[in-house]
């Protein structure tokens, strides 16, 4: 699995016009799913995400991870973070895994990061959505499972 973590002061998702996910301070995680992916990569990179400390402490560090600053994750699924761009000009998508595999997937993370006591919010898998985002910072994160340290 992939993650591109987005520090973020507010995002939401809209659909058709409406909102469907939205949060104040927290993450922006696009998430991405491959092959090979299942429940231990969407938990260890749930924790890894929950785990994160790139909030400023009171020196203006950061020091602090989401549930030390209150914040929230909107989680958008992303089958685009497995595009293969060595040939040509169109992306091939071939190592993005199956919605039937990836949508349970984008699920349990979403699931680990409630366990783990965070709000969690989300766009609708396979839906054209409109995010919207301001980075704070900005901070941005790549993730991926293939790089496991657990």
């Amino acid at each position: 699995m992939r993650a591109l973590v987005q520090r973020v002061s507010q995002a939401s998702v809209v659909i058709a016009g409406e909102t469907v996910g939205e949060i104040g301070r927290g993450f922006l995680v696009l998430l991405g799913v491959t092959h090979g992916d299942g429940e231990a990569q969407a938990v260890w990179l749930a924790r890894k995400v929950a785990g994160l400390r790139v909030f400023d402490d009171a020196a203006g560090k950061m020091n602090l991870a989401l549930a030390d600053v209150g914040g929230a994750v909107l989680v958008v699924s992303q089958f685009t973070l497995y595009a293969d761009l060595r040939r040509g000009r169109r992306p091939s998508f071939t190592d993005a895994a199956r919605p039937e595999q990836a949508e349970p997937l984008c699920r349990r993370f979403s699931a680990a990061l409630a366990g783990d006591g965070l709000t969690v919010a989300s766009g609708v898998f396979g839906a054209l959505m409109a995010v919207h985002l301001v980075n704070d910072g900005p901070v941005t994160l790549w993730l991926d499972t293939a790089e496991l340290d657990a």
